[in-house]
């Protein structure tokens, strides 16, 4: 079994580098390895005299004996040191492992989540409009929508504590404290909706330990932390270790075990207030706030021009609702929603271009509803045979009009793809032809994997955005085939829907079946299962249907949650030069294009 990570945890940082590392190294040498450092707070000096000492680290002098990452991305020097990194090639893209400064230092940049489910929002709230160190709008709204996706945060980082966290304590509270100094409404709205396992924060200059807290709609309780500056004048602890299970790899009773000094949670009065505002009829009990937000669409929503200015609401786009309707700050635009949904650049839409380049996956100019852009796509689809960013080391047999390629972090060895190479939306509503040949590659593979003793489980996301097709074959023990069908169903009705099911019978297959029954308007997600039982499900317009499903409950059942992610499967590219050589020396002999 994979150990749990070990975590060291520190607060407002003010450029004292040597003191923080030197504990550190004495912290890792007496109960460790540590694996990484979370940094809350301000990390960059408060005064002139540090800058020097803060500067011998960032150009390499002085040396940071663990990975650390931070999110008070403000003090003295940090406009200058953070634009630099910004503009650092080796930076351009969206980084969910966060912009490298130096050798072990990385800046967790805006909102998100990477790792571990660590979420953060980097920055300080600000009363002045958007400036240099503070966090924006488009970040919160980004880490709202962490609230409806499947899975549990296990940590969230905040630089300031939620307002209200001291509520409904049995414990006494560090003195001196003021609740408005440091504290910040808009955290403690993202914690009620995150739920968080562990919430850690800085700024308040004290450490308090809050005694764990129950949570509105989860079974699991969150645990909140606030941590002292390093080197404060009172000695109060700034550096703290954890070493949390992730929720991905707990069972459903150790996850919703309860410790006897658990309270209600402090903010029950906002939840309550949130519920009152925005949930109309709806009934508390039954529906989450996830739930609403993936379901329930009203028609204010979709007005457009919503919101002061001209930037557009992510949730919105994503998901086609936004739970602060008319109070969002940014706008409910149908049709960028569905430019959006065609494959089109958030950012693109947003403020007319994108940064990210060759590492964006997404379209840089409007779509119409017909195939004149296909060439445009291809030009940036990284599963175009013709674009020059697909990763041809990875392809291992290529026929008249599908090729077979492994992945980038696969989930097991053998998983493969099987992907059209045309840049088509999907599989099931090509010609005869083409489903002739994708019969003869899952054969292959199927014969493949009984030599290895294996099944295999194929699954396929259809995006109405229109994304280019790729058809997943994982193989998995044939001890564990039998509980395919169950898992899948049970993961379903964790978010909230139930497959349909579609037999296999001597006249037609379960595939065949649902090509007839393809509409091609509506998204759809289905499984192919060893014994040629199909389940699908069409996903509603306003459904925020996790992309990366199939894998997740593959990953669940062959017990590798933690590699539910590809990010976490990542290889070099010399290591999946070998591992496609590997493969195509082992299947060469049932490669039906051989």
């Amino acid at each position: 079994m994979v150990s749990p990570p070990r975590l060291l945890l520190c607060g407002d940082v003010f450029g004292r580098l040597s003191q923080l590392f030197k504990r550190v190294s004495s912290v890792n040498k007496s109960a460790g390895p540590f694996d990484v450092l979370f940094c809350v707070g301000q990390f960059f000096p408060d005064s002139p005299d540090r800058l020097d000492e803060f500067m011998d680290y960032v150009e390499g002098r002085s040396q940071i004996p663990l990975p650390t990452y931070f999110i008070g991305d403000y003090g003295l020097g940090a406009a200058k040191v953070l634009s630099a990194a910004s503009r650092n090639h080796g930076n351009a893209g969206f980084k969910m492992d966060g912009l490298k400064i130096c050798e072990n230092l990385y800046w967790l940049k805006g909102s998100g989540k990477f790792k571990l489910h660590v979420a953060y929002l980097s920055g300080r709230q600000s009363v002045e409009g958007p400036q240099f160190g503070t966090y924006s709008n488009d970040d919160v709204d980004a880490l709202r929508a962490l609230a409806e996706e499947p899975g549990v945060v296990d940590i969230l980082l905040t630089n300031e504590w939620p307002s209200g966290i001291t509520n409904i304590v049995t414990t006494d509270v560090p003195e001196g404290m003021s609740e408005s100094l440091g504290s910040d409404s808009i955290v403690a709205e993202l914690v009620v909706e995150i739920k968080p396992r562990y919430h850690i924060a800085g700024t308040r200059g004290v450490f308090y330990a809050r005694e764990p807290y129950a949570n509105v709609d989860a079974v699991h309780v969150t645990r909140f932390l606030g941590l002292a500056p390093v080197g404060n004048k009172d000695k109060q602890k700034f550096i703290h270790a954890i070493s949390p299970t992730p929720a991905s790899l707990m069972s459903s009773s150790e996850i919703s075990m309860k410790p006897s000094n658990t309270t209600l949670s402090p903010y029950t009065y906002l939840e309550k207030n949130t519920d009152a505002k925005e949930s109309g009829k709806r009934n508390s009990d039954s529906n989450s706030e996830s739930q609403y937000w993936r379901y329930d669409v009203s028609q204010k929503r979709h007005k457009s021009g919503v919101g002061d200015g001209d930037k557009l609401c992510f949730k919105f786009l994503s998901s086609g609702s936004c739970p602060r309707g008319e109070k969002c700050n940014f706008r409910h635009d149908i049709e960028a929603k569905e430019q959006y949904r065609r494959g089109v650049c958030f950012d693109f839409l947003n403020k007319g271009k994108c940064e990210r380049g060759p590492d964006c996956n997404f379209k840089h100019s409007l779509q119409g509803e017909g195939d004149q852009q296909r060439s445009s796509r291809s030009r940036e689809c990284w599963f175009c045979l013709s674009s020059p960013s697909v990763e041809s080391h990875l392809i291992v047999s290529v026929g008249g009009n599908y090729y077979c390629a492994l992945p980038k972090g696969p989930l097991v060895p053998d998983h493969v793809l099987i992907i059209p190479i045309e840049h088509l939306p999907n599989t099931l509503s090509l010609s005869q032809e083409y489903e002739t040949e994708l019969k003869r590659f899952q054969n292959s593979i199927r014969m493949y994997q009984k030599k290895q003793k294996k099944e295999v489980v194929f699954f396929e996301w259809v995006s109405k955005r229109g994304t280019h097709a790729n058809l997943q074959a994982i193989p998995i023990p044939s001890s564990r085939a039998n509980a395919l069908q169950r898992i899948f169903s049970l993961a379903a009705e964790k978010l909230g829907f139930k497959f349909t099911t579609v037999k296999s019978d001597d006249s037609a297959g379960g595939r065949e079946k649902l090509r007839t029954q393809f509409d091609n308007r509506h998204s759809l997600f289905y499984v192919e299962l060893p014994d040629g039982t199909l389940l699908f499900h069409e996903a509603a317009d306003n459904e925020a249907f996790p992309s990366q499903f199939g894998r997740e409950v593959v990953a669940g059942l062959l017990n590798i949650a933690d590699r539910a992610d590809w990010r976490n499967c990542a290889l070099s590219k010399e290591e999946e030069t070998k591992m496609a050589g590997e493969f195509n020396a082992r299947f060469e002999e049932f490669d039906p294009n051989k």
